[in-house]
């Protein structure tokens, strides 16, 4: 399950290779297929910014209460989709957290993923929402 979203691969940890190129009256267009914000609790934002070299909207981190900060985010309408790919075998000292953050998602209709299978699904949604020229929001939210 290490593979990138939708390129089967027999290479462990094998990254999606995208090639972006348009003409001049498509440029808008490709720059909305390019568009997504971030967001992520702290040691998750850090990885993300650090490996892939991508701006990271930070908050605190999960157990701080990070996981509530994005929580309100969502409930402000600022947030499209939400992958929280969570270890149920380990117990966690924030699950209370973690709980609330689901239910804002359930409350405000924002779809969440967590698990890898479920990710990839969302995340599929979602670009073909942005390809087709769809307001990811609305996609989303579909």
């Amino acid at each position: 399950m290490d593979q990138s979203i939708g390129v089967p691969s027999t290479e462990p940890r094998r990254r999606a290779v995208l090639a972006l190129v348009a003409h001049d009256e498509k440029k808008d267009d490709l720059l909305a297929l390019a568009r997504l914000y971030l967001l992520a609790t702290a040691h998750t934002g850090s990885l993300l910014a650090a490996e892939l070299d991508l701006p990271v909207e930070r908050f605190l981190s999960g157990p701080e209460g990070g996981d509530i900060q994005i929580g309100a985010r969502i409930v402000q309408g600022d947030v499209d989709a939400v992958v929280f790919l969570r270890d149920p075998l380990t117990a966690h000292p924030h699950e209370p957290d973690i709980q609330a953050l689901l239910k804002v998602c359930d409350v405000h209709g924002v779809p969440v993923a967590t698990n890898p299978a479920s990710a990839k699904i969302l995340l599929r949604s979602l670009s073909q929402a942005i390809w087709w020229g769809r307001d990811a929001a609305a996609a989303a939210h579909a």
